[in-house]
């Protein structure tokens, strides 16, 4: 087992999970004070979500060609690059400048979705859910410091709001850059597992339980942006509450996203991960039910929190599921076409945020999600005696593949 790797990339998760809480609690109050047209004011959001689904095919095979630990430095580094042009866009007014930062900090973003799977190469097989959990614990830092850094460095230079705030993420990144020279190469690809015949991409892709993984992950990573992207634009907005208030709402969130990682992992061999992904898709919906009752600061709050939880169940168990369906030679494959329908619902829906809030508001945002989350329980419930998810039982998380 690789200690090293997993501090590694629990310590780069922290400064990840600060960034990407920083752009999105401040992306769309930056985009509505840039921009005339109210519903494009989560427009940098989503430009950034589109880099992340555009990008992230090419992340898995520059990371294929060069190794995790070069690949990562590299995101790193234009983390750091958008940034500086976030600050260079806040103070010179210019929208375009930004929306052009938000993207070039998608490219990172690409790369960050990895670190769960290098966390899970870098342990035996037993401990997959384990390392995916724990490597998420790194955001629970990010929590405290997003809202932090979004709150405080807003008046650090020259006046221009926010401009301290991207300059110290680019710090950050810079650092970021660094640890992942410390990663390790991966080794789990050559632990006991027997040479095997590598499958076409449209025979890893069509067996229900990949199917199944996928489709959790896109539902539950496109309804966290959805609501998530939303969110400080009706809060600040539309309703009026502080940035502090807004912000306090969103490390409530991310809180609930990644606390649960303390237990995740362990919750998965104990109860099946089946039943977890369940957990985590009801969490989901009882975002929609407490967002439905009301707008006050403790109705987005719980339906946040809640949003959190539900979507942690259901990330960490999609991951895990994944891993059952493809072998170590097919994983950046596998992992390349889950990232892409993911990242690319998950672009769809903050697109829809904006639009949405500034044409039918909250409550009828609440109701979206709901068929969705009814469809993936009943595909959960289909899956659930497949024979690659009867093989969890002995923690074995790549099938054998038979010559036909």
């Amino acid at each position: 087992m690789q200690y090293r790797n997993l501090i590694v990339l629990i310590l780069c998760q922290l400064i990840s999970a600060t960034g990407s809480i920083v752009f999105v609690t401040l992306g769309g109050i930056i985009g509505a004070t840039l921009t005339s047209m109210p519903a494009w004011a989560t427009l940098p959001v989503s430009i950034m979500v589109l880099a992340v689904a555009a990008t992230t095919v090419p992340a898995t095979a520059l990371m294929r060609r060069i190794g995790r630990s070069r690949g990562f430095s590299i995101a790193s580094a234009t983390a750091a690059v958008a940034a500086c042009l976030a600050a260079w866009a806040l103070s010179v007014s210019s929208f375009a400048l930004f929306l052009m930062a938000g993207a070039v900090f998608g490219i990172n973003m690409a790369f960050t979705q990895q670190y769960r799977y290098a966390a899970a190469e870098s342990v035996p097989d037993k401990y997959v859910p384990r390392a995916i959990s724990f490597v998420l614990l790194g955001a629970i830092g990010g929590a405290f410091a997003g809202p932090e850094l979004a709150k405080h460095g807003q008046q650090w230079f020259g006046g221009v709001q926010y401009s301290g705030t991207m300059l110290g993420l680019a710090v950050l990144y810079t650092v970021q850059a660094f640890l992942f020279r410390m990663l390790q190469p991966i080794s789990r690809a050559q632990e006991s597992q027997p040479l095997v015949a590598e499958r076409s991409l449209r025979q890893i892709a069509t067996q229900p339980v990949f199917m199944v993984a996928v489709l959790a992950g896109t539902a539950g990573y496109g309804i966290m942006t959805l609501v998530m992207t939303a969110t400080p634009l009706s809060m600040h907005i539309n309703d009026g509450y502080s940035v502090e208030a807004t912000a306090n709402v969103i490390r409530a969130h991310v809180l609930g996203m990644y606390v649960p990682s303390l237990v995740s992992g362990f919750l998965i061999e104990r109860i099946g991960v089946v039943r977890m992904m369940l957990i985590g898709t009801l969490g989901l919906l009882a975002t929609s039910i407490v967002g439905l009752q009301g707008q006050s600061v403790m109705h987005y709050w719980w339906a946040l929190l809640l949003l959190g939880v539900g979507w942690n169940f259901l990330y960490v168990g999609g991951t895990t599921m994944l891993t059952y369906a493809y072998s170590m030679a097919e994983r950046f494959r596998a992992q390349a076409v889950n990232e892409f329908l993911v990242f690319g619902t998950s672009a769809t829906a903050s697109l829809l945020a904006g639009t949405v809030m500034h044409f039918f508001g909250w409550y009828r945002l609440m109701w979206l999600p709901i068929p969705i989350l009814l469809i993936v329980c009943i595909a959960l419930l289909v899956v659930r005696q497949d024979a690659l998810l009867r093989r969890e039982k002995i923690m074995t998380s790549v099938p054998v593949i038979r010559n036909e």
